[in-house]
């Protein structure tokens, strides 16, 4: 799920090179490991709600990373429908 995720952060923010990838990387892997560990959720690399939504926590987090905001309405919601939900994998 890493690499997907990361080549799909790197669309999103329009970035073609590899310059940011350890740094991308690291991020991605920060969120997978929060949501596996700290959420309980088991994500599916398979399962593209679970992907996009490791996607879009990344990519708001680099673009946040100098700022101490709350995290998005959107992504809470979506967060709180991982965890009470199942995991959105049907469960």
């Amino acid at each position: 799920m890493k690499q997907d995720a990361l080549q799909l952060v790197k669309a999103r923010l329009g970035i073609t090179t590899s310059v940011r990838d350890a740094y991308l990387e690291k991020i991605v892997e920060g969120v997978i490991t929060e949501l596996e560990t700290d959420k309980d959720i088991q994500l599916i690399k398979d399962n593209a709600y679970h992907v996009m939504f490791v996607v879009d926590l990344s990519t708001w987090r680099y673009q946040n990373r100098d700022e101490h905001g709350a995290m998005p309405r959107h992504l809470q919601f979506r967060l709180h429908n991982l965890i009470i939900g199942g995991g959105g994998n049907g469960a």
